[in-house]
């Protein structure tokens, strides 16, 4: 026969699809073509794979090729169709007898010239799509067997070359799958270098900040430069609740598809922590290109993303982070089709009450007009403030503060009352698979899980009247004092609670 089919997989987003590739050597003139819409890394792999099936030892017959990638109407992109082609081209030219494996094993990876098989990006979404589809197995690089083995009921067959890979397709060669016991990795011991015990003073951000990681709310820290704010934020992660497996994997997909895991890491323990630079630009916080690829927001998908210096940072990137913040997703479209990444993230951002950074600050003058302060607040629009639950002024630490030992709680006894408080938002919301946390609340949610009784009706009232609050922000207070009650560990949310949760809206009460 001078047909051969395999089976391979390509990433569209965070999503994967499985390509069967159909190769035919026929007779004529030495010619290799690739159809299927594939691009200039798939077009250019005909010269990759004709030097590694060489340096291989394998002598296939020359002539016309032409290798199909179905379906045909999707574009193909990246290096990761080497191994297969190269099998298939083996397969078609009788090299080696592997037809008989073909059909239920799943092949990925790129080729070195010398044969060598080199790891590629988003082997996991690739891997489950081939599980879902019935393969028996899937055969992967070295270096992408930790990342294949998480995902369970398939067999996982790690390579190093082509020859290899030829050789155990044919029955010549056996070589065991790797796995993993998802189980024992999931109770993998949590390492956090810093600790909130090591944070002198600020209690009341200390307080606001453990109510934003209990309820999944998007926090504003305001303060002079040097009052903690960054260090502050960069704690947060010591105190996140550990992910389920579920959410490890989301994460690790993502992480996979970027290209950020390295050959040891099997999956994303901890929360992601990401914290771009005020430079970066709007394709690369939310994520685009030519050919889509996840941004700085999905990146930190289950996780924490942190904005410091939040005016810095241009008005159109603040301005994309609008729907992401409010959907949980961004929608990115192209040519080609449109692409949906997810961004279920907890934003923490910094800033100074001022371009000089002392507004307000009795230990220093400020040197900025009433104009040059609001102008700069200005920067940050009111739809993107709406959208953030707390904002909380970080004060400069006093002496006495800081020339004392440390004292404060420990991270390990916050974290404790962060996943009580968590686990009563999971019994609540056990029917409502999308809602995670108090903030992903929706309207009929805040409605069954958010009753006022008269009094903090009333409290409500006034408040609504003398701060002029948005209707979303009024949802947001509500969801802000139902973490609170649930801190607290109250089935009604009571007039302290929502007290603490309007204290929590500074800009709103400065405007």
């Amino acid at each position: 026969m001078e047909l051969a089919t395999v089976e391979s997989g390509a990433v569209f987003g965070v999503d994967a699809f499985q390509v069967r590739i159909e190769v035919h050597v026929g007779v004529g003139e030495f010619m290799t073509v690739i159809v299927g819409l594939p691009d200039a890394a798939v077009r250019e792999s005909k010269d990759r794979v004709w030097t590694a099936i060489h340096n291989s030892g394998y002598r296939p017959r020359a002539g016309r090729v032409t290798i199909n990638l179905a379906p045909a109407d999707v574009r193909k992109e990246g290096p990761s169709f080497d191994l297969p082609i190269a099998v298939g081209l083996v397969t078609a030219s009788d090299e080696a007898d592997c037809r008989s494996r073909l059909g239920r094993f799943g092949l990925i990876g790129e080729l070195a010239l010398s044969g060598e098989v080199r790891r590629v990006r988003g082997v996991l979404p690739i891997v489950l799509e081939m599980r879902k589809n019935g393969l028996e197995g899937v055969i992967v690089p070295v270096d992408n067997a930790t990342e294949a083995a998480v995902v369970e009921g398939i067999g996982v067959y790690p390579v190093r070359s082509l020859r290899q890979a030829v050789d155990f397709l044919s029955g010549e060669v056996d070589i065991h799958p790797v796995a993993h016991d998802l189980d024992n990795l999931c109770r993998l011991s949590r390492r956090h270098c810093d600790d909130f015990a090591e944070v002198k003073g600020q209690e009341t951000a200390k307080r606001a900040l453990e109510i934003a990681v209990s309820g999944g709310h998007n926090i504003l820290l305001i303060g002079p430069p040097g009052s903690g704010k960054s260090m502050l934020a960069k704690r947060v992660a010591s105190v996140l609740p550990e992910m389920t497996l579920d959410e490890a994997l989301e994460a690790t997909r993502v992480h996979s598809i970027a290209g950020l895991l390295d050959d040891r890491q099997a999956l994303v323990l901890n929360r992601p922590f990401r914290s771009p630079h005020h430079t970066v630009s709007d394709i690369g916080l939310l994520g685009g290109g030519a050919n889509p690829m996840p941004g700085e927001v999905t990146l930190a998908h289950r996780g924490v993303l942190f904005l410091d210096e939040l005016p810095e940072f241009s008005r159109n990137a603040l301005e994309v982070l609008r729907q992401p913040l409010e959907d949980g997703k961004v929608t990115i479209s192209r040519a080609a089709g449109t692409v949906t990444f997810p961004c279920q993230f907890m934003l923490i951002a910094a800033m100074n009450p001022c371009p000089c950074g002392y507004y307000g600050d009795p230990a220093h003058d400020c040197r900025c007009s009433p104009q040059t302060v609001l102008r700069y607040r200005s920067r940050i629009s009111g739809p993107l403030l709406d959208r953030i639950d707390l904002h909380v002024e970080v004060p400069a630490v006093r002496y006495d503060e800081l020339a004392s030992a440390p004292h404060g709680e420990t991270s390990e006894r916050i974290r404790n009352r962060v996943c009580a408080a968590r686990a009563l938002q999971h019994a609540r919301f056990k029917k409502r698979p999308r809602v995670l946390c108090n903030a992903d609340m929706g309207p009929s949610d805040i409605h069954a899980h958010c009753a006022l009784d008269v009094a903090t009706q009333d409290l409500m009232r006034l408040a609504m009247q003398e701060y002029r609050f948005s209707a979303r922000a009024y949802d947001r207070i509500l969801k802000v004092a139902r973490t609170i009650a649930d801190l607290d560990q109250s089935d009604a949310i009571q007039c302290i609670h929502i007290t603490e949760a309007i204290q929590y809206r500074t800009l709103d009460r400065a405007g």
